[in-house]
């Protein structure tokens, strides 16, 4: 049986991070081909870099299975990583975006 142990706050920063631009920051960061763009290189490297350290055949990095939902795609990468992932860089994007939007404004 799997539980929520990394997947509810995996996927509560997801959902903290969309609402933080949608409802406070709104830099525009979703709207622009840059930030996906980006975002695919990311998740290109992630892939290659965390599918190494989670492949099932001889993990480096090891994960509590009832603490996960228990499913990996592509390469044995636990998907809680990638919501992370995506919450971490689109956090620090965003923020980056208003430091700069204050630099130009203030």
């Amino acid at each position: 049986m799997t539980g929520l142990g990394y997947t509810l706050p995996a996927v509560i920063a997801v959902v903290a991070v969309c609402a933080l631009e949608l409802k406070v920051l709104r830099t525009g960061l979703f709207r622009r081909a840059a930030y996906w763009l980006s975002m695919v290189i990311v998740i290109g490297f992630q892939v290659l870099v965390d599918g190494w350290l989670t492949k099932l055949s001889a993990p480096i990095v090891l994960y509590n299975e009832r603490h996960t939902s228990g499913l990996r795609f592509p390469l044995d990468i636990p998907v809680e990583d990638f919501l992370f992932g995506f919450a971490l860089v689109t956090a620090v994007m965003l923020l980056w975006e208003r430091q700069r939007a204050s630099r130009n404004h203030g």
